[in-house]
């Protein structure tokens, strides 16, 4: 079978990082030869995939700075990127089709040895930054362009969503490209066959079964709107009985690397907010669970509350509706894609802390409520997002890349 080779900058727990998990994991079903190079590898805060052999994982180019006194991170990140891919040229087996994603300036460079590449776009990069001041604008200018041309180097182009398509077509204008949309699914088989553990086991906080947890799984991240959760919950204090009052929680679970110095400011800040409004005491910070945790997390949680706006895609909200979660999250980006308002959860108007907890206070007062948008949420994902669809559609396209590739040889 043909050999895959996926490429990605930093491989930790993001949605992005289980995306490339679970391609790869497709791709080895269908006895393909897969393996993984990356910038970054972390044992201790990474999917269990990648660290206990059912994924080879090879790290190159770690030596290579992140940033340079706190500047340029995507410069560093595109250089990081270039040099996997020149590293990928020194491997003893050559791939025949690589799959990238994230940066695609190492895509001409690719080009030289590898006949067919895959390029998935969760995002333009270009539209993740913040403006600056003259010098910025000048260098950022110069990388969006280069951006643009690398990524219509690709042979193929996958991206997340309805929303991240119309994205990327008014973003890159002179490629003329229409994408191809692959959702990404969750691996259902990895929950279904873990053991749930009561929360005390890894959260150290006592909880009682009249507890009503709401969860927030998300990074540690500015953009991510976590504070919002905090105010919904805060607010909510004013729609609800003391005795109401008195059983719910808030945990707020993420992703955090003590590298980036936004996961540890934005952390912080979280927990000083909570303590300012005198809540500290019904919020549990969770930082970087695994895979096993989630799980647990997602079963003994009520509803998920999902508070970034324009999510491109949106994974969590997906895992919640798989173990039968409602969901509340804003109306824009991929949860209009995933989540069906007033059948699976609910779509706030208004990114507001009003507008989330009267949602929240909602399901929580409604029982049957809740176990009907359960049923429907699972239902949802199991037919229209399932892991085994998402292969379906990954294979043919490795399939018909082979088939060009032969033609051409």
């Amino acid at each position: 079978m043909a050999r895959v080779t996926f490429l990605h900058p930093d491989l930790g727990i993001g949605g992005a990082e289980r995306l490339v998990v679970d391609a790869a994991l497709a791709l080895k079903k269908q006895n393909y030869h897969v393996n993984i190079v990356t910038t970054f590898h972390d044992p201790n805060r990474c999917f269990t995939e990648t660290k206990d052999g059912t994924l080879p994982v090879t790290v190159v180019g770690n030596w290579l700075p992140r940033h340079i006194f706190g500047k340029f991170y995507a410069l560093c990140a595109y250089i990081r990127m270039m040099y996997a891919a020149i590293a990928i040229y020194f491997m003893d087996i050559k791939p025949d089709i690589v799959i990238c994603d994230l940066v695609s300036a190492c895509i001409p460079i690719l080009r030289l040895f590898v006949k067919k590449i895959v390029f998935y776009c969760h995002h333009p990069d270009q539209l993740l930054t913040q403006p600056g001041g003259k010098f910025k604008t000048i260098y950022r200018s110069l990388l969006d362009y280069f951006e643009e041309i690398t990524t219509g180097r690709a042979d193929k182009i996958f991206v997340n969503s309805i929303y991240t398509r119309k994205v990327f077509k008014n973003t890159f204008k002179s490629l003329n490209i229409n994408p191809e949309i692959l959702y990404p699914s969750i691996h259902t088989e990895f929950f279904d066959q873990t053991r749930v553990q009561p929360l005390e086991d890894f959260i150290k906080f006592k909880f009682n079964p009249n507890n009503f947890i709401i969860l927030s799984i998300n990074r540690y991240e500015r953009k991510k709107n976590l504070s919002i959760a905090i105010d919904a919950f805060h607010k909510m204090k004013d729609l609800l009985t003391n005795e109401e009052y008195e059983k719910i929680y808030l945990i707020m679970a993420g992703g955090y690397d003590e590298r980036i110095v936004e996961n540890v400011e934005h952390y912080q800040e979280l927990v000083n907010h909570a303590k300012k409004l005198n809540i500290n005491d019904k919020i549990i910070f969770f930082r970087s669970p695994t895979d096993e945790e989630k799980v647990s997390l997602l079963s003994h949680c009520k509803a998920l509350i999902y508070t970034p706006e324009n999510e491109h895609f949106g994974i969590v909200p997906l895992e919640a509706m798989y173990f039968k979660k409602p969901v509340v999250a804003h109306n824009s980006g991929g949860p209009t894609e995933t989540i069906v308002d007033g059948e699976t959860g609910f779509l706030v108007k208004e990114s507001t802390p009003e507008a989330f907890a009267e949602k929240i206070v909602t399901l929580f007062r409604d029982e049957n409520m809740r176990t009907a948008f359960g049923n429907a949420g699972k239902e949802r994902v199991v037919n229209s997002f399932s892991f085994d669809a998402f292969s379906r559609q990954l294979h043919r396209t490795i399939e018909e890349l082979i088939s060009e590739k032969e033609a051409i040889q």
